[in-house]
């Protein structure tokens, strides 16, 4: 097997009991899969949950804490908790992980994203398995990624992993609740997640948790547009992920499409960046960026809201809506001028540098 970059990720349900303690079969179970991988040849990276559920009984609540300051807490004590065990439990197998927390900020500022991915890269090319949480101490509802499932999705694409493993107390994605409807059909292949697909699936996760089977499935169709092939499902022993890898997993595999995915710049464009502006293009403009593939030039833009500056991020909208986002090398008050100008004048319009270049352009529509 050719070797391949591949995020793991393991959610509370999978690492703790129901008091929410770390449980040490489980815990033991999956360090000795995520070990055999590694040693396997495999880059492996790791995007654990349990912060929350392992610290959240030595704080002397009786279930998963509902507030901010209860969840932040939690995670401060159970961050430590987690990490500790992988540590020792690792080291009995060679491995050396290293630990990393995340916020929605990390990927939303556009030096923080380069840094963690510079970060990420080192590690693994020095043979480290980084350990990935989001920093729940400080993250709060309106700033975080939902859950880790998303977590893992982006880390996924970001990282150009050639797999996402999400394990998960279910052994795959159902045509409906499994738990709740006896008529449930498993879902062993998919080629992407419908609408439909969503619409029979709820948002509930363990008492330990946060993610149901609807977040994993946002998650899987993430992963899908970064062209990474996801595994849903459950498994246990020391092989159960390379068995995973050979195609003989308890879950649903989902395939990546055709045509490759897009690359870390354009990510942090389509899912990251804030759009600071909006620019308005006419029916030629709009065609030679979504069929001709060229990049937008001054003569197509026919409309400029908000206020931006050289480099920022700005939405396009085409007659019919938005088509669109893009890095832009004109202020808001260049493009108006240039607009203005053009107006004025009676001579045929000479383009001059690209409004958006190709490179810095990601299509919506």
């Amino acid at each position: 097997m050719k070797r391949q970059r591949i995020v793991v990720k393991i959610g509370s349900s999978s690492l703790t009991n129901d008091s929410g303690e770390i449980d040490q079969l489980k815990f033991n179970d999956h360090v000795d899969a995520l070990a055999a991988l590694k040693n396997a040849g495999h880059e492996v990276i790791v995007v654990s949950s349990g912060a929350v559920a392992a610290g959240f009984a030595r704080l002397g609540y009786p279930s998963r804490p509902v507030t901010i300051k209860g969840r932040q807490a939690a995670a401060a004590v159970g961050q430590s908790l987690l990490i500790q065990s992988y540590i020792e439990r690792f080291s009995e197998h060679g491995v050396i992980p290293a630990q990393i927390l995340l916020t929605r900020q990390d990927f939303a500022n556009r030096e923080r994203y380069r840094n963690a991915f510079a970060a990420m890269s080192e590690l693994l090319e020095r043979g480290i398995m980084p350990i990935i949480n989001e920093n729940d101490t400080v993250a709060i509802d309106e700033l975080t990624f939902g859950d880790n499932d998303m977590l893992s999705a982006l880390v996924s694409g970001f990282l150009h992993a050639d797999q996402l493993i999400i394990l998960t107390d279910v052994n795959g994605i159902y045509t409906s609740n499994p738990r709740k409807d006896p008529d449930a059909v498993r879902l062993t292949e998919l080629d992407d997640i419908t609408d439909e697909l969503l619409g029979g699936t709820d948002d509930l996760g363990s008492k330990v948790g946060t993610g149901g089977m609807r977040s994993k499935l946002l998650a899987a169709k993430t992963a899908h547009t970064l062209a990474v092939p996801v595994f849903i499902g459950t498994g246990t022993g020391s092989s159960k992920l390379l068995d995973i890898l050979q195609g003989n997993g308890d879950g649903t595999y989902i395939s990546s499409p055709v045509g490759g995915g897009i690359n870390t710049k354009r990510q942090w464009i389509a899912l990251h960046s804030e759009s600071t502006g909006r620019l308005y293009v006419d029916k030629g403009a709009e065609a030679a960026i979504l069929h001709d593939g060229r990049s937008l030039l001054p003569a197509g833009v026919f409309k400029v809201n908000g206020s931006f500056e050289v480099g920022e991020v700005v939405e396009v909208y085409g007659l019919e809506g938005l088509i669109g986002k893009g890095e832009v090398t004109y202020s808001s008050e260049q493009l108006k001028e240039t607009i203005a100008e053009r107006g004025k004048s009676q001579e045929v319009f000479t383009p001059m540098m690209e409004v958006i270049h190709r490179d810095h352009w990601v299509q919506i529509k």
